[in-house]
């Protein structure tokens, strides 16, 4: 599905984006998968915000809104 890969490859750079700032705390995230059908993203937290007290704030407030603004088509982030 070359649309679903173009969301992906977008979803994946902004991930990127992130990581600079989650690797600064000792962590990393991780692309899952990816629903088309109902825009959910799933992504696993890696490192220190795997075990972070703070890891739903960081999930919701800093990767999934990061990812929400440069790519429409991902309604919701949720950890694999």
């Amino acid at each position: 599905m070359p649309e679903k890969d173009s969301i992906i490859s977008k979803i994946e750079k902004a991930l990127d984006e992130v990581r600079p700032h989650l690797r600064m705390d000792g962590g990393d995230v991780r692309f899952e998968s990816f629903d088309a059908k109902t825009g959910t993203l799933l992504v696993r937290l890696k490192g220190a915000c795997a075990h972070c007290a703070m890891s739903q704030i960081t999930l919701q407030s800093g990767v999934g809104a990061a990812v929400m603004e440069k790519v429409p088509e991902v309604k919701k982030v949720l950890a694999a």
